[in-house]
């Protein structure tokens, strides 16, 4: 034994009678008792940034809507393609901003959110859309009656559709260490969403080079809402999934609450376009869109600040 080594150095002992500072660790992450308050706090206000973001996105909806029916505009060629894009990604990225607010405990890497929601993007292209109308070629059938229409809408498109939301979780930060919260499912899924409902808008503008944009845009508006909130609930059930002891039974009971809803409110909102007879109002199907995805947005939210919660509390 080389007796010549110098100590180790240790940490220092506070002296007799100081008062010891509480730390609360979460996801691995450290905290002091002031910032644990200040979480703590923050974590009240989960209705807040819904009602802005659901409003942002009517607003925008309705401002390019009134501004294309005044100037009638009708675009093509780069022109098209660049006000497809930013019809596209305006919305899925005011969704996005929210959720991530409302990831406060232990914010996901940015890098990561934005991977899952290219990820969502490329396989609606690669996959979900050729197997749909391709493969199965749903748009030349499924129409013929109301039964059909909606088993075709589950069956078909809402199963694809969420399972590819569901790989684009899964498979990729699902096993990451950085998946350390519950609450980190809901946050990857509605990326995945969003994404997926981007290269829906981006292919059905860029696809209809004689659309009228502002039909165009409300529509873009009314995929986003509802695509995200389908994708969130099968992040919710991931997150659960991972961090609590469920049956075999747990995930496909989510996609298929998923897919469901996707395939009913999918039928619906083509529906309700026509309500005034056969003439088409694409404001009917926004404002059920938002109904919807606000009412299913405002409950994620409630189960983000639930699950908050009892994450704060295992830190006490």
């Amino acid at each position: 034994m080389d007796t010549n080594q110098p100590p180790t150095p240790s940490a220092p002992t506070p002296p007799v009678g100081a008062p010891v500072r509480k730390t609360y660790t979460i996801g691995g992450r450290v905290y002091s008792a002031d910032e644990y308050t200040r979480l703590a706090r923050e974590n009240k206000a989960a209705a807040g940034p819904l009602l802005i973001t659901v409003g942002a996105v009517v607003i925008f909806a309705a401002i390019l809507a009134v501004l294309f029916g005044m100037t009638d505009w009708k675009l093509e060629g780069t022109g098209l393609l660049i006000a497809g894009l930013v019809m596209a990604i305006v919305p899925a990225l005011i969704w996005l901003f929210a959720f991530l607010q409302q990831d406060r405990l232990e914010p996901e890497p940015k890098r990561y959110v934005f991977g899952v929601f290219i990820l969502g993007a490329l396989l609606a292209a690669a996959v979900g859309q050729p197997l749909i109308r391709d493969f199965f070629g749903v748009q030349n059938w499924a129409s013929s009656n109301a039964i059909i229409s909606i088993l075709a809408s589950i069956l078909i498109a809402g199963f694809i559709q969420e399972f590819l939301k569901y790989a684009a979780v899964r498979y990729t930060v699902f096993y990451s260490g950085e998946f350390d919260e519950r609450v980190d499912g809901i946050i990857y899924g509605a990326a995945a969403g969003l994404g997926y409902a981007t290269m829906l808008n981006l292919q059905y503008i860029v696809s209809n080079g004689g659309v009228d944009l502002g039909i165009g845009v409300m529509r873009v508006a009314t995929t986003a809402l509802a695509q995200a909130s389908f994708a969130g609930i099968v992040g919710y059930f991931l997150g659960i999934a991972k961090f609590e002891r469920k049956g075999p039974l747990w995930l496909p009971m989510g996609l298929t609450l998923a897919a469901i809803l996707n395939g009913v409110v999918s039928y619906v909102l083509g529906q309700v376009t026509r309500l005034s007879g056969f003439s088409f109002n694409p404001w009917y199907g926004l404002v059920v869109a938002v109904i919807i995805a606000g009412g299913t947005f405002y409950a994620l939210f409630m189960l983000i600040r639930r699950l908050n919660a009892a994450t704060l509390a295992a830190a006490r």
